[in-house]
């Protein structure tokens, strides 16, 4: 039993892992689309400044939607819920983050600040998570 339980957390954390990595992804790719097509920059240093504080910015983001990834599904494999389908629901968490990323940026008045924002985030990469188990049962020993 101990043994299936460790199997689980380790399927959690290459799954948080791999959703930090296509979150990231997706924030770099649109930090760079906003810098060089959405920005006016006249200097190249303030251009390079805005890239850098996007990409920290996304970076940041990521590592907090990783965070989520780890502590839904370390709440899920405690319960006898073993994730599945874990590279999909990754690029899931990605896709999700792109869209959302680009409508904001694309249509601003769709931005609502900060806070709002990193709920939202929160909210879908948990309910992404929470995907990976539908349909599971809970596993007898």
């Amino acid at each position: 039993m101990a043994t299936d339980t460790g199997d689980r957390m380790k399927v959690v954390i290459y799954y948080a892992i791999w959703a930090t990595m296509c979150a990231a992804v997706a924030g770099l790719v649109i930090a760079g689309l906003h810098t060089w097509l959405f920005s006016y920059i006249p200097t190249r240093s303030g251009l390079i400044f805005t890239l850098i504080g996007d990409a920290v910015t996304a970076l940041a983001i990521a590592a907090g939607q990783g965070a989520v990834a780890l502590v839904t599904g370390s709440v899920l494999a405690q319960f006898g819920r073993p994730l599945q389908r874990t590279v999909l629901l990754g690029l899931l968490v990605g896709a999700f983050d792109f869209a959302m990323y680009l409508l904001q940026m694309a249509v601003p008045a769709t931005e609502l600040g900060w806070k709002p924002d990193i709920l939202i985030l929160a909210a879908a990469t948990a309910a992404v998570t929470a995907l990976g188990v539908v349909g599971e049962g809970p596993r007898q020993a």
